[in-house]
């Protein structure tokens, strides 16, 4: 399978609280189209704050 073709390709999530922390995980296309928005804990910032997906 090739690499541009995958079905849960590897996604960064990045901060919106501005302090430049990110996650990487995997997302499924079929189930996710859109870009990925996950509520996670910011260790830098020191709260949950929402990330998003950033390409």
């Amino acid at each position: 399978m090739a690499k541009g073709n995958e079905l849960r390709p590897v996604v960064k999530l990045r901060s919106t609280a501005g302090t430049g922390y990110t996650y990487v995980t995997r997302k499924n296309r079929r189930n996710d189209p859109n870009r990925l928005t996950l509520t996670k804990f910011d260790p830098r910032a020191g709260r949950h704050v929402e990330f998003r997906e950033e390409r």
